[in-house]
């Protein structure tokens, strides 16, 4: 969420960010909130005039009993009645325009970073950089879930008899290097001064709408019937909404924090689960990044994360590239995000593995993240990426690792966690 003092002063500017977003369809936001601003300000104003008028009348109430104008002094006290009275009607309407300013608000998307490129959707997202050769083997590659039925490692019949498409079993060695994964995931953000964390796996509604916007909300998130609770589609949401309504020391900033959890998604517009591939499922593991910081070193902990994405996919000899995305696929909280994706050897192109994103105060505002300053309190920034999401990146992972025999390479960083295995060898 913006601010709205921001939006008053620079209406052009926001209208002209929502173009940018391709989302023209919301440009009445911008002239609706200023006029409830307008309303909002005039009725404070008159509150603040009723609630003087009535402390003088009290006064005046006060003075004419030492007086023994007992009468004059009810007569008064009828005045200041009304003036109550009056003064709840007005707080009333106060509290319906704010609540309506604030519902607006937030459908107005952030101010993008002037370096994010413009386009309509992802298919104009933006190469940056590739790290590591593709490579092309001489020979085929199966499909991924193929390769983990050769291992034994995954039964998505048995998951659908239990939980329907979207689902999966995954075992043996397919299921060690899973967590394996994870495990070596968490150990390297370690490494580089994250403190670690498992956060809570469901969050209240007033997390999910200061995390998220109303339409992802609408297409990521499980409710639990008959409960103000929401499965988390990822780790973030709950590490973010610890901040909530906190005022931060200085002194402890950054929070630097790295967080697995199990993650729940809908995927509402997917068109249907495929039955066979664990590319796009409702249910995964993840491991994340998560920094609250002070605005003037977001940017600079927006590239220390992408970074250590890219640096942890290629100590497993994947190759990866990044990719920047364009306005119109940006969230309404992004200010920028890029993609980290990587390279699959069977379809020949990359695809996506992870997301950062720096989300500048918006997140911040809507949750009230603030950082207690010598001048007053101001929000912080937040910033997410994903350090690995299995089992998506097994596809990547079993497609670059694999053998013309069948089998999988371990690569060194892995062989701790996988107790000394450096090759997997298929079973079927």
């Amino acid at each position: 969420m913006i601010d709205i003092k921001f939006l008053r002063e620079n209406p052009e500017i926001v209208k002209e960010n929502i173009k940018k977003k391709f989302q023209e369809h919301k440009l009445g936001l911008v002239d609706e909130v200023l006029a409830l601003d307008t309303k909002n300000r005039e009725v404070k104003v008159h509150g603040d005039e009723l609630r003087s008028k009535r402390n003088s009348l009290s006064q005046e109430i006060g003075n004419l009993m030492k007086q023994g104008k007992k009468e004059d002094a009810e007569n008064i006290k009828k005045q200041v009645q009304a003036i109550n009275e009056e003064l709840v009607e007005n707080e009333k309407l106060e509290e319906t325009y704010s609540n309506e300013i604030t519902e607006k608000m937030m459908k107005i998307p952030n101010i993008i970073h002037e370096s994010v490129p413009i386009g309509k959707d992802d298919s104009q997202n933006e190469e940056i950089q590739k790290y590591g050769e593709p490579i092309i083997p001489s020979y085929e590659i199966p499909y991924h879930t193929d390769i983990m039925e050769a291992l034994e490692g995954i039964d998505l019949d048995a998951a659908r008899r239990v939980a329907g498409n979207g689902f999966y079993y995954l075992m043996g060695d397919i299921a060690r290097l899973h967590s394996s994964v994870i495990a070596y995931a968490r150990d390297f953000m370690i490494a580089k001064g994250f403190t670690y964390c498992i956060p809570p796996f469901m969050i209240r509604s007033n997390v999910v709408t200061g995390v998220m916007s109303f339409e992802e909300m609408d297409a990521m998130m499980y409710k639990i019937e008959g409960e103000d609770l929401y499965l988390i589609g990822t780790s973030e949401h709950s590490m973010i909404g610890k901040f909530k309504d906190q005022i931060l020391s200085k002194d402890k900033l950054p929070y630097a924090m790295t967080s697995y959890s199990p993650c729940f998604r809908k995927e509402k517009g997917a068109h249907g689960i495929e039955e066979r591939g664990v590319y796009r499922i409702h249910q995964f593991e993840k491991q994340e990044m998560i920094v609250v910081c002070e605005p003037e070193n977001s940017w600079e902990w927006y590239d220390k994360l992408w970074s250590y994405t890219v640096e942890l996919f290629r100590s497993m000899e994947i190759p990866v590239r990044t990719l920047e995305c364009c306005s119109g696929d940006l969230a309404d909280l992004k200010a920028k995000s890029c993609d980290v994706e990587a390279w699959s050897p069977r379809q020949q192109k990359y695809f996506e593995v992870g997301s950062c994103s720096n989300l500048t105060d918006a997140q911040a505002r809507r949750l009230g993240i603030r950082i207690k300053g010598e001048k007053g309190n101001y929000y912080a920034h937040t910033l997410n990426n994903t350090v690995v999401a299995p089992p998506r990146m097994l596809i990547a992972f079993l497609e670059n690792h694999y053998l013309e025999d069948g089998s999988i390479t371990i690569p060194e960083v892995l062989w701790p966690y996988m107790g000394g295995t450096k090759v997997l060898k298929p079973k079927k």
